[in-house]
């Protein structure tokens, strides 16, 4: 069996807030491993510190001890242009709200990240732009503003902003939490033919039917990663036995 490259590593991750003159531990020595071609997914119960790691782990917050090795540089070392920098050019970002530019078209919320990334000229992105609103679904809408748009279409354009620049690792924090049934699905499904494509992915949810499109899950509590489930490639065909399998695993862990 093929060892797997690993993207980022942390280790010792810690995260404090001060808070009542005294101190709140949310993430306590997490050691953990992201795996390149993985779908990877965080859960555990509210307040358990997933969403903190997540942004610890993308440099969009500092841990307050412990390392995040991305390529062998420490993020905790990096300077915030430096940070700026590896996030538009290596990481891309989905959150529950879509935070899309209202005053800007889809295609031009989808493009003009991309032209902030040194590492893409802006032919490059204009043509990449076209290919994704097509794989989205969105052409049809292309020159419309959010405001015009539906929520599951709004957040299928937030997902091709957060790939314009062919991130090596795309972070998701509950990018369904704000989706009825029918967008979910839809968001789901694409970053499933996402994964199957090659793209890395890193996405938190408190959605146990979203988490069946992992191949890995991590379960943390108090801050700290106490189990993991590692599943094959998500085919909905065996959807039925992936959510007992999944079902049993979180009962477990007192879900």
């Amino acid at each position: 069996m093929q060892e797997k490259q690993t993207i980022l590593s942390a280790r010792g991750l810690c995260k404090s807030f001060a808070h009542n003159g005294g101190q709140v531990h949310v993430l306590n020595g997490v050691d953990l491993d992201i795996y390149a071609g993985d779908f990877t997914v965080i859960m555990g119960a509210s307040g358990s510190g997933k969403s903190t790691l997540l942004y610890a782990l993308s440099g969009m917050d500092r841990a307050t001890a412990g390392s995040v090795l991305y390529q062998g540089s420490d993020l905790a070392g990096m300077s915030e242009k430096q940070l700026t920098a590896l996030r538009r050019s290596d990481f891309g970002f989905i959150f529950q709200q879509m935070h899309l530019v209202s005053n800007l078209t889809l295609r031009e919320n989808i493009t003009v990240p991309g032209y902030l990334n040194p590492k893409k000229t802006a032919a490059v992105i204009d043509s990449r732009a076209d290919s994704l609103l097509e794989q989205m679904g969105l052409s049809h809408i292309r020159d419309h503003l959010p405001s015009q748009c539906s929520g599951g279409e709004q957040q299928r354009c937030a997902v091709a902003r957060a790939i314009i620049h062919e991130p090596v690792l795309l972070f998701a924090d509950e990018p369904t939490g704000a989706l009825n049934k029918r967008n979910t699905t839809e968001v789901l499904d694409l970053l499933t033919a996402l994964n199957k494509a090659g793209q890395s992915v890193l996405m938190v949810t408190h959605d146990a039917r979203a988490a069946l499109r992992a191949s890995r899950i991590i379960y943390i509590s108090d801050g700290k990663v106490v189990s993991e489930l590692s599943l094959p490639p998500y085919d909905a065909a065996e959807e039925k036995h992936r959510e007992a399998q999944t079902g049993a695993w979180l009962a477990a862990m007192e879900w």
